[in-house]
C-alpha cells in the first residue's frame, strides 16, 4: 500500500468514491460493501461559524498508523477489500474528507469491521484538524469519542 493511495490533497470527490467502489466490485467473494463518509460539519463553536477544516499530519507517522490499523483489521475480521482515503490540506464544510470502504462476504462483518476501522481512525490516526471560522480565526480540533 502506497502513501499517495490513502492521503487525498482537499476534498475527496464523488469520482474518487465512485472509482474505489468499481475497483472493489470486481471481486466476486464480496457479498457486502460497508462505507463510511465523514464530511466536514459547519458546527458553531463559541458563537463562530466553521466554514472549513484544513487537515495536516505527521505523514510518516500516520501512514504507519493507517497501515497498522489495515493489518490489525484484517487479521480479525475476513476483510476481502479495505479502503481509506483521508483528506490532507482545506476541506470546505459539505465536502468529504474521510472515505472508508470495507469489503466482506457477509453484512454483519462488513458493518463491524467499518466501525472497528474508522474508531480505530480518530483515535490512533496523527492527522489534526484546523478549524476555520468565517472570520478567519481558527481552533484546532479536538474528536470525541
Amino acid at each position: 500500500m502506497k502513501r499517495e493511495n490513502i492521503f487525498v490533497k482537499g476534498a475527496i470527490g464523488a469520482s474518487l468514491v465512485a472509482e474505489e467502489i468499481l475497483a472493489v466490485q470486481q471481486k466476486k467473494k464480496i457479498g457486502a460493501h460497508a462505507i463510511f463518509i465523514g464530511q466536514v460539519r459547519n458546527d458553531t463553536i463559541e458563537e463562530k461559524k466553521v466554514i472549513a477544516i484544513e487537515y495536516s499530519a505527521y505523514e510518516e507517522m500516520a501512514y504507519a498508523t493507517f497501515t497498522k490499523i489495515m493489518e490489525e483489521a484484517n487479521e480479525k475480521f475476513d476483510i476481502e477489500a479495505l479502503v481509506i482515503k483521508h483528506s490532507l490540506q482545506k476541506v470546505k464544510c459539505g465536502e468529504i474528507c474521510l472515505f472508508v470502504l470495507v469489503a466482506t462476504a457477509h453484512r454483519n462483518e462488513a458493518y463491524e469491521a467499518s466501525r472497528f476501522v474508522v474508531e480505530a481512525i480518530k483515535k490512533q490516526v496523527p492527522v489534526f484538524g484546523k478549524e476555520i471560522f468565517e472570520d478567519e480565526s481558527h481552533t484546532w480540533k479536538i474528536n470525541k469519542f
